[in-house]
């Protein structure tokens, strides 16, 4: 894990935002109509439009935080779903409060 790379994904308020999001998904999105919110996330689609972004635009934050390890894609059929990768944020954590 690269804390320069998490440091980048988490300067942006919208991609922090996700984060935070995803950390209580029932509280910030609504039931999905595919998928357990918990077990799968929450599907690219709805994280979209929470955001009110382009969808390019959205697609790239998620890319950005799931390349700084923040959260994970999961693909079931046709829809995309995330959540936060709680064990690589803890190993972030460790770090940080190891080296910092």
């Amino acid at each position: 894990m690269e804390l320069l790379e998490v440091f980048k994904a988490l300067s942006n308020e919208t991609r922090l935002q996700i984060v935070q999001w995803l950390k209580n998904p029932e509280i910030h999105f609504q039931k999905p109509q595919h998928g357990d919110i918990h077990e799968d996330g929450v599907c690219v689609s709805d994280i979209h439009k929470k955001v009110g972004l382009s969808q390019s635009t959205v697609s790239l934050y998620l890319s950005m935080l799931q390349n700084a390890g923040l959260i994970k894609a999961k693909r079931v059929g046709q829809w995309t779903y995330y959540k936060r990768d709680e064990e690589n944020i803890k190993k972030m954590i460790e770090l940080l409060s190891r080296d910092l």
